[in-house]
């Protein structure tokens, strides 16, 4: 859409270009190509100078904090890390720029670190006072439907980088939508333009676009997956792992120490109204070289959730349902790292209800205020 419809946005720019291996088009043509191609037309002359990359880095394999700069084999393009872990991100190269483009694959969930690394590098651009163009992209997982807790207030922007700004675990936004929100928020004044994904509407799913699906980061496999992570992602700050070293991470749960049966007993006794629209089954798995480091080569037995009708199944309500049924039947065996989950949870009030045995429907109803509120205030970011 750029390129065909929106040229006038880069023309004459040098170009700083935030990216990663989702940064392709319907084709599977890479974004740094496309513009290192069109740009010395003599209709619109630019220049591609750069490349940012976020977590998990420009090719999208790495799973690990402290990536190093690099650059494009391909192009010899300079790629500068923006996820460098005690290091601060060099933001300097942006001095040598006009206009910088984000075009990033987000995954429609709060925990997800793209949008905040997007944010702060909007803010540097910011205040050297250039221009910000995203490239928007379907939220994977549908633009209608809002759900789980929503953080009371935003973050500072440089807090860690995780649930920064105050939206629900699932937010149904586009990457463009969140920054227009966060432009706002933290009063950023980026003179912020986004280039819709033509023919997406809110109530379509990633599978409805005839997109390929590129794995995000290197543990989402799928659409499945991405359907059950604004759920099942609380569970990384436990030791439960959540299918990571397997083809269906975060669609899986399980320990050594985990009586499946049992919990899933208690789910449809405590709960049934978290199983609407999804399938939780007795299941095993084996992790191979996690990069949670949870249970590597160890036969784990567990629970396999299948999304049986999208429009129904809260993954966030399964996830708290979960997390009670299985702290009643292993108060002894379940361990939840507080900072992390609290992290991930925007706050201890979800964690320090689940310890207090506060049944998931009174949970559940402690965000409905919330969740209104959200609703009304996100209208005016919408592009769809």
């Amino acid at each position: 859409m750029l390129l065909t419809d929106s040229i006038h946005l880069i023309a004459g720019k040098r170009i700083a270009l935030l990216t990663n291996q989702t940064g392709v088009d319907r084709a599977g043509r890479r974004d740094v190509d496309l513009l290192r191609s069109a740009g010395p037309g003599p209709a619109a002359p630019f220049v591609l100078v750069q490349i940012f990359s976020p977590e998990h880095g420009f090719r999208g394999v790495e799973d690990r904090p402290g990536l190093p700069d690099g650059s494009d084999s391909a192009t010899g393009l300079p790629i500068y890390s923006l996820y460098t872990g005690s290091r601060p991100p060099n933001y300097a190269p942006l001095d040598r720029v006009d206009l910088l483009l984000i075009d990033l694959q987000d995954i429609g969930a709060r925990y997800y670190t793209y949008p905040a690394t997007a944010v702060l590098l909007m803010r540097e651009a910011a205040r050297r006072g250039k221009p910000v163009v995203v490239l928007d992209r379907p939220d994977p997982v549908g633009g209608e439907l809002v759900q789980g807790n929503v953080r009371a207030a935003a973050a500072p922007l440089d807090s860690g980088g995780l649930d920064f700004l105050p939206v629900p675990m699932r937010h149904g936004m586009t990457l463009g939508e969140l920054l227009r929100l966060a432009n706002d928020v933290y009063g950023l004044h980026a003179q912020l333009t986004v280039v819709p994904a033509a023919g997406w509407h809110r109530a379509m799913f990633f599978d409805a676009t005839g997109l390929p699906w590129i794995k995000p980061s290197p543990n989402m496999p799928s659409l499945e997956s991405a359907t059950h992570y604004p759920g099942t992602c609380l569970f990384e700050a436990t030791n439960l792992s959540v299918g990571r070293g397997t083809d269906v991470a975060f669609q899986v749960i399980g320990a050594p120490w985990l009586d499946p049966d049992a919990v899933l007993r208690r789910l449809e006794g405590a709960a049934g109204a978290a199983l609407q629209g999804v399938e939780v089954t007795v299941t095993s798995f084996t992790p191979h070289s996690p990069t949670d480091g949870k249970y590597d080569a160890t036969a784990l037995r567990g629970l396999r959730l299948r999304v049986t009708d999208r429009q129904r199944y809260d993954p966030t309500r399964l996830a708290v349902a979960l997390l009670a049924a299985i702290r009643q039947m292993h108060p002894d065996s379940l361990r939840i790292r507080a900072s992390r989950f609290d992290q991930l949870a925007g706050g201890a009030e979800l964690r320090e209800a689940i310890v207090a045995g506060e049944a998931p429907s009174e949970i559940w109803r402690e965000w409905d205020a919330r969740l209104t509120q959200f609703r009304e205030t996100r209208v005016k970011y919408l592009l769809y």
